[in-house]
């Protein structure tokens, strides 16, 4: 919750978990998260955690 105009505001905080993938048609490796990985070189759906 936020309050504009106030000195006092709260919010929630949520961990984000960033794992390591790459690419089986290209090779690159990237960092990424989600249910539907992507390769960002290639937009291949071809990845494999690393």
């Amino acid at each position: 919750m936020c309050s504009v105009g106030g000195t006092d505001f709260e919010f929630e905080r949520e961990e984000i978990e960033v794992e390591r993938y790459k690419c089986s048609d290209c090779g690159n490796k990237f960092d990424a998260m989600g249910e539907k990985v992507v390769c960002p070189s290639c937009r291949s759906e071809n990845v494999v955690k690393a």
